[in-house]
C-alpha cells in the first residue's frame, strides 16, 4: 500500500501522485494525501499526518506492507513559511521516525523540478537544491529509502529541453504543477525510481512500458490519458 504525503507537487489536480496511483499493481493500492500550499508544519498542523499515520496502522494490520513517499521542499523553501532548513530537515526526519513506529516504511522523496530555464546555459534552474540534499540526508542517517526525484526530473527535463517541457505545464506559465499528461509522466517516473530503490518494488509499481522507455532514454513523450485510476480508500 502507498499513501502519498506532500504539497502541490504530489497532490491531485497538479501533482505527481495519481499518475503514480495508476501504475500499482493488482493486490496493492494508494491514497494520495498531497495538499496544495503545504509544508512540513501545515501538513502535521491541519491534521493530514495523523490521517495518514492512520491509514498506515490500518493497513499494516489488514496485512498490507505500508509505504509513504515523503516529499516536501517547494513551500517550505519560501521566506513565507518561515522553516529554515535545519528545521526542514527535522521536520522530515520526525514524519520519517512516526512511519516507522506506525509499521510503515518511509520513502523520502525529493521535490519534483520546476520546469524554469537559464537563459544563458540553456538548463533547469536548480533551486530546489539544499530541499533535495536534505531529505536525501535525512534517510541516509535514518537508513531508510529515498528516491531522487529532483534529479532525474531535472534530467529528463534537461534532455527535452524548452520548449517542449512547457508541453506538461498545467497553465501556459506554470512551470511548477503539471497538466494530466504530466501527471502521468513523473508518476510513471516515480514508479521507476520506487522500482530500483525497493526491494521487490517493481511488484507492487509497474510503469507504461512506453513511457518508462522515454523516460530511460530522455526522449519527449506526450502520455494520452486513457483513463484515470483515482484515490483508493
Amino acid at each position: 500500500a502507498f499513501f502519498l504525503a506532500g504539497d502541490s507537487t504530489t497532490a491531485i489536480n497538479g501533482g505527481w501522485g495519481n499518475g503514480f496511483i495508476t501504475t500499482i499493481t493488482t493486490g496493492s493500492f494508494g491514497i494520495n494525501y498531497g495538499k496544495s500550499g503545504a509544508t512540513t508544519a501545515s501538513f502535521r498542523a491541519e491534521g493530514i499526518w495523523d490521517t495518514t499515520l492512520a491509514s498506515v496502522e490500518k493497513a499494516s494490520k489488514l496485512g498490507y506492507w505500508p509505504f509513504v513517499t515523503i516529499q516536501f521542499g517547494h513551500n517550505d523553501q519560501k521566506a513565507a513559511s518561515n522553516i529554515s532548513l535545519e528545521l526542514f530537515t527535522a521536520n522530515l526526519a520526525k514524519f520519517a521516525k512516526e512511519v516507522l513506529v506506525a509499521g510503515g516504511t518511509p520513502i523520502m522523496t525529493t521535490s519534483l523540478t520546476r520546469r524554469g530555464f537559464n537563459s544563458t546555459t540553456g538548463k533547469v534552474i536548480e533551486n530546489l537544491a539544499e530541499q533535495a540534499n536534505a531529505t536525501i540526508s535525512v534517510a541516509k542517517s535514518l537508513r531508510v529509502p529515498y528516491i531522487d526525484l529532483n534529479r532525474a526530473s531535472t534530467d529528463y527535463i534537461n534532455a527535452v529541453g524548452t520548449p517542449l517541457s512547457d508541453t506538461y505545464n498545467l497553465s501556459p506559465s506554470d512551470r511548477t504543477h503539471l497538466n494530466p499528461s504530466g501527471e502521468l509522466l513523473f508518476g510513471n517516473l516515480v514508479s521507476l525510481l520506487i522500482g530500483d530503490a525497493l526491494r521487490d518494488g517493481k511488484k507492487w509499481t509497474r510503469p507504461n512500458s512506453t513511457i518508462a522507455g522515454a523516460l530511460s532514454s530522455g526522449t519527449y513523450i506526450y502520455p494520452t490519458i486513457l483513463g484515470n485510476r483515482t484515490n483508493s480508500t
